[in-house]
């Protein structure tokens, strides 16, 4: 455990807002087909991986669902990481980078609503031990929208680079 809990939730949970923020602008830039901008990329996927690296921070001695969700995010950004920085995105490796800075960015909003059931008053009274319809409604809606936008992304980067090649044959 972290000796000064409230400074170290306090860096984590800034990372985390960082991370959601950055990682919203970069899928809306998949989304649009657009060149991704290296800077908000880069911040991105290094305070997505503080994030879930800093996560594992809070729990005591047992390993639990939180840690798996931690896991399961830096495997996911390694794939990301790799897709981008070591791979450029070429061939496979564009639609990896896509599904993985998505699932990523996914799995920061679904610890988004567990901590806003788990703190937020009028949230915390409909679902108080969040296996409640609520919680599991807003976590399926969460899911359902991250799907569709995981897959308009890799429709949308796909698109962009269907018209590079398309525009670099017509010189």
């Amino acid at each position: 455990m972290i000796p000064d809990l409230s400074t170290f939730a306090w860096i984590h949970t800034v990372l985390s807002l960082v991370a959601l923020v950055s990682g919203t602008i970069v899928v809306i830039e998949m989304l649009l087909g657009s060149r991704m901008p290296g800077l908000w990329t880069a911040l991105y996927l290094a305070s997505a991986v503080a994030t879930s690296a800093t996560g594992f921070g809070f729990q005591g001695v047992s390993f639990g669902a939180s840690h798996w969700v931690g896991v399961v995010s830096l495997v996911v950004l390694a794939a990301a990481i790799l897709a981008h920085y070591f791979f450029h995105l070429a061939g496979v490796w564009r639609w990896i980078y896509v599904v993985s800075a998505a699932i990523a960015l996914y799995l920061n909003v679904f610890v988004l609503v567990v901590q806003a059931f788990e703190k937020v008053p009028a949230l915390k009274a409909m679902a108080p031990t969040q296996s409640e319809p609520p919680f599991l409604v807003a976590q399926l809606v969460v899911l359902a929208l991250f799907i569709a936008l995981t897959v308009l992304a890799l429709k949308g980067f796909r698109g962009e680079q269907h018209h590079a090649v398309q525009a670099g044959a017509g010189n």
